[in-house]
Order: structure tokens, then C-alpha cells, then sequence
């Protein structure tokens, strides 16, 4: 008897089959898929939620079921997620249905369709998961050899998604060290298009494993189908759309499966990361609010607690760390409203001093000519102070001149027969986290440093190297490398969270590397980049929020000249960058004005009343900097629509320029809200100030805002200019 699955049974009407239970839904989306035992799976439809009957008549609506896990072997033309080579040498798959079952869960539910090859031991469990209540859909494989030999994967993708033929087109990340996040958009054309990771550490340097399809024509933030999909996995990926002699364009991603064949032992199974799909009728500002919800609810380590306003060391003093400057730096950021204060690099080594990046990584002991009170005395200095302290890493790395690696050269990443090729200052190496042992000592890094210490508060882990001498001294397959780190650092992460609950950690590698839903589960946050430069951080943190919500983007208030660009731009522009994020700072203070401490403080101030909006509110971007309209606008708006916050900046210091007029999303239209300006620098308030306007009319009108500043200080003048309003419902 026929079982249709995820979203077909076998009903009869008037002498024919329809699709009817077994559908999966979210609250605004619905997935249909055909399970019919003895056949292969299919997927039917995935987009808008679907009524009753509606799913019941898609077989009579033309639409052509397409192959939702396509094999290699019988149907050779067709890219495959799957590939096997048996103990034979056999390289075919031929999948049938064997059973299906169906479980639910807190917020969904998780339909598991199992298929067996028709000759050869081998099972594939499909598990699709619903996310109901953030519109997200799940995908992923279980692989198992249910034989007595030893069989290989050479392609094992997460899932798939077909979707019509139509004028597509795929919005995407890409960048470089210092340029992360950057948008890119183009038609999806017939052939190949690829997206892939080969880092093997970090993977969301060059691209990210997250991609937005709108499916009517070119990108729009606000209106148009789109499909968002990300590949929660935090190692090497490969994203694939191919389109052919077909009506169907086709999507693939998984695990990237270069020089990573895996040879599954006898009774063995294989789990592919998870694969997430959302969909929205409303552009990809839809898209994008569908997986800032996902993310804080499910995918980021307590991604519903507010997030403390923090000074960061690094671009105040680097390496230069000393009880004096740290003391004064915390009472800095202490006096400006500031919740934390974070010691970065340069504060351990024994015999190996860190005073360079070229040593000493693995040996985590306090420098004591640097600390002669140690780690205890920083932290009792920061409660003094009314603060937090937290404290940098980075535990999976080690360098040559260091006590850890006299002792274990055994311990990193190195072919065998070949020379060490080395990162960071000349000398850094990556620790093989595939051995156990170098797993436990990682975990003791941290473990360590907080039985010692437990009231730090927050840890940045760093991870400053790739997996550049493709070899493991521990793994007897070596195409196993590049999967078994990562599932070493998994085990490691677990155990620090096992233990460590309550701890923030930000996943930072070197800057923006590990910004993905495969490591943020254990993470709070990442840093977006290294480059603090405001203005090329408007760019980089709007891509970002395609797919990640600010409460996890990291964002702070740097110096100018800026230490990665030159660039001097004014600090009330610097700081209205920063709170719209997770704000924080990367600054001495002690090179800062009165002035600008003040207006920092205020700001401060400010942005602890508006921390909730910003970081749980739902986001609306308004004017991009990629369309080149000499501004850029976004605003976040509570669930209740009762409160909001909007950011204007004009990027570029033209003066008298002509700017469009930024009409404003998300608004209750009936509700009146009163217009409050933040932190405000000009010798006059805004003509808006104070006065109270309908949501309709700020959503279909705007309001106007002067193109410059009229500064009290003259030290504030400028042809730049940046506001921050908050609205509030009376």
C-alpha cells in the first residue's frame, strides 16, 4: 500500500491518488513531499503555506514532483547529493521508500523517511524538521553501511531544493580578511553556479554557507518570493545551483566533499549538518527577519539575553598589556556606562613571552612581569569598578617557539614527509583537534582558566590559521581531516558548555571567519570583521544581517584615524554605526577628548534604553549603501510595534548634497509616535523633535533630516552626518 510521505498519502478521489496528509507546516509555509514505499522520495512543493485543498489538488495543478535526494547511477545526467563507491567497486544507487515516521518536538515537527538500496547494505534516513513559529524548514541525512565491508562517500550533501524555472536570481556573501560580509547579486543563469570553503578551520572569510534565491526577478528588500537557506555546519562547504534541459533550477549544499571522501566502516553511520530553508513573500527582508528569529530562539548560544556593553584591549594597546593600563582602561569604559572590559592578546607566557604574535600560543600561563597579581587580580579590579572581565584565546593553535610545541610536536596539522608550513607571525601551527588528546588540552584552556578564575564573565575565542599542510599525525585516513576537526572542536565546545553555561563567548577568527549557524549554537556572538572602519562597516554589517540578527554582531566604537583604513571619520558617525549592533568599543580612552568620552557616555546611556529593540526587534532595512543614494537607513521595531529605532547616515562627506527622503517599514499605521533624537551634537534639535506623527505617515512619507551638522562642539563639525531616532507610541 502506498505511504506518501512529508506530504502525500495515498487518497483516493474519483479513482486517482491525491496528496493530502502528512504535510508539513509552518505558520506561514508549507513543504509536500511524496514518501510512496518502493519508490524513490520525492519533493512536490515548498513555499506559502498551503491550504487543505489546495495540497489535495497539486497533483491536478501540473505541478511535477522532482527527486529530493538524488543519487548517483541510474539517472547519470543529473547532479547528484549523493555518492557511494561499495566494497565491489560498484558506484551505483538505486534509493527506495522503506518506512516513514513522524515525531514532534518543541516547536514542530521532524518527519524521518528511510530508504534502503535495492541490492547493497546501505540506508538513508531523509529527516525534514519544522521550525513553526520562525518559518523555518530542516534537512538533513543520516548514511548508514548496514554491511560487513568497509563502503566510501564521495558525495554526501545535506539536501536539496528544485524550484521552478523563472527569472531567479541568488544574493550572496563574499570578502576577504577585512572585508567580510559583502553583498553580491546576479541572475541565475543555465550551468553551474558554485559557492565553496576550503579554509578548513574557518569558513565565512571569502563566502558564506548562506545564500538568498528570489524567484521573481532581481532582488527586493521588501516585496517578491524568496527562498533563504543556510547550511549550519562550521567546516568546509560547497553550495551548488544548477540549472539544465529542464523546467527546474536545482540547489545542493553540504559538506564540501574535496579530499574529504569518507570511508564508512562496516555498521558505521554518517550525519550531514543541517540544512535550514525559509521562505517569504515579502522580499529578503522577510527572509532575513525569518532567521534573526531562528537564530535567537534555536541556533545562538542565548541568543533571547541582552547583550553587555564592552571595552575590548586590542586596538587600545595590543600586545601592550601591563596592571596599570588595564586598571585604567576599566575604569574608563566604567565611567562611560560600560558593563565589561575584555583582555585581549599579550597577556600570558612563561618561558616564551607573548610580547609579538610570533610565540607562546599554548602555553596559557600568566606573563607575571606583565601580571605579577595574575588573572584574579584583573577580575576583582573590574567588580572594584562595577564591571564584568573577560579575557581572550586561542586554544586550538599553538607556535613553534612555545613550551607546547617542544613538547608535542605530535600534536598539530602536518603531512606526512613535508616540511611544517606555518601561519601568524611566521611561526603559528593548528592543533590537530582529531586527536583526543589535543581535544582534552584544549578543553583544559578554558577549564583552567575559569576554575581558577570564575567570575569571568565572557571569553573571545580567536582562531588566526587554516588547515595549510593538509595532514593529520593522528588520523590513519587522512581524507578524514578536514571533518574530524571539526568534529573534535564539536566535543570540545560541548564539554565547555557542559560545564560553562552561563558564560559569553564570542567566536571570533581572525575577524569575521566563523560567522555560521554550525558553530553559533555554543557561541553568544562573532566579531564581523577586523576592520572597524565605520563607514566600510555600514557595508559589512548590512550584508551580515541577511542572514544573522545583531544581538550576535559584534560592533564597536574604534579610533580615527581608523588603525585598518586611515580613514577619519567622525565620532558621532562612528558610534551610530556601532548601536546598531551589539555595541562595544575598541579604543584607548585615554586618547580620547572629554568631549568624545561624554559623548560616548551619553550614548551609552542611550543605547541601554534601546537594547531591546535593537537587539530583539525585527529588522527593516531602508536604504542600502550598495545602491549608492548617498545615505543608508535601517530601524528595528519591537514585536508590539510600540517602540522602534532608525538609523540614518550619510556615508560620504559631499557637501549639499541632494538625498532622497527615507521612508520608514515596519509601523503600526494607526498608532502616533512620538520622535525622540539620541545623543544629538547640533546646536538645535530636529525640526521633528518631540512631535508626534502616524505610522502611516512616517511609512508613506519620511521624515526630512538635514544633511549636516550644526555641532555645539566645534570639534564634532563635519559634512558627515548620522542620526539616531527613537520612536515611541503614546
Amino acid at each position: 500500500m502506498k505511504k506518501i510521505l512529508l506530504l502525500l498519502l495515498s487518497v483516493a478521489i474519483s479513482g486517482q491518488f491525491a496528496y493530502s496528509r502528512d504535510v508539513l507546516h509552518t505558520e506561514n509555509t508549507t513543504i509536500v513531499l511524496d514518501a510512496e514505499v518502493g519508490k524513490g522520495l520525492q519533493i512536490v512543493y515548498y513555499g506559502a503555506r498551503l491550504s487543505d485543498t489546495d495540497v489535495e489538488n497539486l497533483r491536478f495543478a501540473g505541478v511535477r514532483p522532482q527527486r529530493a535526494y538524488p543519487a548517483h547511477g541510474l539517472i547519470g545526467k543529473e547532479e547528484e547529493a549523493l555518492s557511494v563507491v561499495f566494497p565491489d567497486g560498484n558506484v551505483t544507487l538505486d534509493l527506495k521508500v522503506t518506512g516513514v515516521s513522524r515525531s514532534s518536538w518543541e516547536d514542530g515537527e521532524v518527519l524521518e523517511i528511510t530508504s534502503r538500496d535495492t541490492f547493497y547494505p546501505f540506508t538513508v534516513k531523509a529527516f525534514y524538521k519544522t521550525y513553526r513559529s520562525e518559518d523555518m524548514i530542516s534537512t538533513w541525512t543520516e548514511l548508514t553501511n548496514e554491511g560487513k565491508k568497509p563502503m566510501t562517500l564521495t558525495r554526501f550533501d545535506s539536501g536539496t531544493l528544485p524550484f521552478r524555472y523563472s527569472d531567479a536570481w541568488i544574493s550572496y556573501l563574499y570578502g576577504s580578511w577585512g572585508n567580510e560580509g559583502r553583498v553580491a547579486s546576479e541572475p541565475l543563469n543555465r550551468g553551474m553556479k558554485v559557492i565553496k570553503n576550503k579554509d578548513g578551520v574557518r569558513n565565512s572569510h571569502s563566502f558564506h554557507s548562506e545564500v538568498m534565491i528570489s524567484l521573481d526577478g532581481k532582488p527586493s528588500e521588501n516585496a517578491g518570493r524568496v527562498i533563504g537557506a543556510a547550511l549550519c555546519y562550521s567546516g568546509n562547504y560547497e553550495l551548488r545551483f544548477n540549472t539544465v534541459d529542464s523546467d527546474y533550477h536545482r540547489f545542493f549544499a553540504g559538506i564540501c566533499p574535496d579530499n574529504s571522501e569518507y570511508t564508512l566502516a562496516a555498521k558505521e553511520s554518517f550525519e550531514t549538518p543541517e540544512l535550514a530553508f525559509t521562505f517569504s513573500d515579502s522580499g529578503i527582508g522577510g527572509a532575513s527577519r525569518n532567521f534573526h528569529k531562528w537564530g535567537r530562539n534555536w541556533k545562538i548560544a542565548h541568543g533571547n539575553v541582552e547583550r553587555r556593553i564592552l571595552l575590548n584591549s586590542w586596538e587600545g594597546v595590543y600586545m601592550d598589556i601591563n596592571e596599570k593600563g588595564m586598571d585604567q582602561m576599566m575604569g574608563d569604559i566604567a565611567s562611560m556606562g560600560g558593563e565589561l572590559f575584555v583582555m585581549d592578546d599579550g597577556w600570558f607566557g612563561d618561558k616564551y613571552r607573548r610580547v609579538t604574535d610570533n610565540s607562546s600560543l599554548g602555553d596559557w600561563v600568566v606573563d607575571r612581569q606583565k601580571l605579577p597579581h595574575g588573572i584574579g587580580w584583573l577580575v576583582e579590579t573590574a567588580e572594584k569598578h562595577g564591571i564584568r572581565f573577560g579575557i581572550w584565546i586561542e586554544p586550538e593553535m599553538t607556535n613553534t617557539k612555545s613550551e607546547l610545541y617542544e613538547k608535542h610536536p605530535d600534536w598539530v596539522v602536518k603531512a606526512q614527509n613535508r616540511d611544517l608550513v606555518t601561519g601568524r607571525g611566521g611561526t603559528q601551527l593548528l592543533l590537530d583537534l582529531s586527536n583526543p588528546a589535543v581535544q582534552d588540552f584544549v578543553f583544559g584552556v578554558v577549564d583552567n582558566i575559569m576554575t581558577e578564575n570564575p567570575d569571568i564573565a565572557y571569553i573571545k575565542w580567536d582562531a588566526n590559521m587554516d588547515i595549510s599542510a593538509h595532514g593529520s599525525q593522528y588520523l590513519k585516513n587522512q581524507n578524514h581531516l578536514y571533518i574530524e576537526y571539526h568534529r573534535g572542536l564539536a566535543k570540545v565546545l560541548d564539554r565547555v558548555r557542559a560545564k560553562y553555561p552561563d558564560i559569553t563567548i564570542q567566536a571570533c577568527a581572525s575577524g569575521g571567519g566563523r560567522a555560521n549557524y554550525g558553530i553559533m549554537p555554543w557561541f553568544d556572538e562573532f566579531w564581523v570583521s577586523d576592520d572597524t572602519d565605520a563607514l566600510q562597516r555600514l557595508y559589512l554589517q548590512w550584508g551580515t544581517s541577511y542572514f544573522y540578527p545583531s544581538i550576535a554582531m559584534a560592533s564597536h566604537i574604534s579610533a580615527a584615524p581608523n588603525h585598518q583604513t586611515g580613514r577619519n571619520v567622525p565620532m558621532k558617525f562612528r558610534i551610530d554605526v556601532a548601536m546598531s549592533g551589539r555595541l562595544g568599543m575598541e579604543i584607548q580612552p585615554m586618547n580620547m577628548t572629554e568631549a568624545e568620552k561624554e559623548l560616548c557616555r551619553q550614548a551609552i546611556s542611550d543605547y541601554k534604553k534601546i537594547r531591546p529593540i535593537v537587539q530583539f526587534g525585527d529588522l527593516y532595512r531602508l536604504d542600502s549603501p550598495y545602491d549608492d543614494n548617498g545615505i543608508a537607513s535601517l530601524m528595528y521595531c519591537s514585536d508590539d510595534k510600540q517602540k522602534a529605532v532608525f538609523y540614518w547616515w550619510k556615508p560620504l562627506g559631499f557637501c549639499d548634497e541632494h538625498l532622497l527622503v527615507v521612508k520608514m517599514e515596519g509601523l503600526e499605521p494607526e498608532s502616533m509616535y512620538k520622535v525622540t533624537e539620541l545623543h544629538p551634537i547640533d546646536r538645535f534639535p530636529l525640526s521633528c523633535e518631540g512631535k508626534v506623527f502616524s505610522g502611516k505617515y512616517l511609512m508613506e512619507n519620511g521624515l526630512v533630516l538635514p544633511n549636516s551638522h550644526s555641532a555645539k562642539n566645534p570639534e564634532f563639525g563635519s559634512s558627515w552626518a548620522s542620526r539616531v531616532l527613537y520612536l515611541e507610541a503614546q
